[in-house]
């Protein structure tokens, strides 16, 4: 098994007890942990999230409108969790006889190795890259691995894990003439906002913490809806855990949660139709050259060029 690493384990760790401190966990933790690694892939396979699966079970090759050349092509998955969606698409190109190269990109050793080796028992070439895709200079190293011409995955609502608006320019900017994007979001907030009653997404929204000895009896997990007012169209749903009582948790040194403290666990963003094309054509300046809606109406997929 190839791989690349960006993100050392004693560097997340590190970051993990830092954010603690800071009472603000970021998106990679939520899949750093063996708890949060079973939560999400529970959570992939839950029927909350099936809208956007249906999304890419809909994409076809030809709505990539690919160049017609015999070179090879590498598939980059930026978050790419065990790479279940990535592996359908690779198995459709290499039908048309195109010589695949596929990287896996992800902060989580766990799911990064889950990737890894289910292509390679697929016979498909891959080297997987274990890096925050959230630092602009992760994101230009995990692109350079890899040799144009490229198709980026984002899938699952992955760009809804962070700053949409600095996060998309920082992809843009890695692609090139005869790239492809294929990026999905949610586009109800008002179904991401009432998915905090499922009990698999609060697990997956506890994880990082009952990792560190923190129960939802401990305090109050709750999910909240915010706008952004930098455009219009963009919904913010923020989760946060409140103490109850005082908690020690169990990281080494001396951690505390006083009671009444609030720690912020990642966030998602959903998206008016407009807000998603907005967000990808005229901030990012990309050309939407497909897009699919899921059968429910809840989510939108849509494949971009520079």
């Amino acid at each position: 098994m190839n791989i690349e690493v960006f993100l050392t384990e004693a560097e997340i760790a590190q970051e993990f007890v830092e954010s603690i401190e800071a009472r603000d966990l970021p998106e990679k933790f939520f899949y750093w942990f063996p708890r949060s690694v079973r939560a999400w892939l529970d959570l992939a396979q839950n029927s909350v999230t099936a809208g956007l699966r249906q999304c890419w079970e809909g994409l076809e090759l030809a709505a990539l409108k690919l160049p017609s050349d015999d070179s090879t092509l590498s598939v980059v998955s930026l978050g790419s969790g065990d790479g279940a969606k990535d592996r359908s698409l690779i198995k459709s190109l290499q039908q048309t006889g195109r010589a695949i190269k596929y990287f896996p990109v992800d902060a989580s050793q766990a799911l990064l190795e889950l990737a890894c080796s289910t292509a390679e028992d697929a016979e498909i070439e891959t080297m997987g890259i274990k890096a925050d895709i959230s630092s602009p200079m992760h994101l230009v190293l995990a692109s350079d691995a890899a040799e144009s011409p490229k198709i980026f995955l984002m899938a699952g609502n992955t760009l809804g894990g962070f700053d949409p608006l600095d996060q998309v320019r920082h992809l843009a900017d890695c692609m090139h003439a005869g790239d492809r994007l294929i990026i999905d979001g949610e586009i109800s907030y008002e179904a991401v906002l009432a998915r905090g009653e499922d009990p698999a997404v609060r697990r997956f929204a506890m994880a990082p913490l009952t990792a560190s000895g923190v129960a939802e009896v401990d305090g109050e997990l709750r999910f909240e809806h915010k706008r952004d007012e930098r455009h219009a169209g963009l919904h913010l749903i923020t989760r946060h855990f409140r103490a109850g009582r005082d908690l020690t948790l169990a990281l080494p040194g001396e951690h505390t949660l006083p009671r009444g403290e609030r720690v912020l666990l990642n966030f998602r963003y959903a998206y008016t139709p407009e807000a998603f094309h907005w967000l990808l054509a005229k901030h990012a300046g990309l050309k939407i050259v497909n897009e699919i809606r899921g059968a429910d109406g809840r989510s939108i997929l849509a494949v971009c060029a520079r």
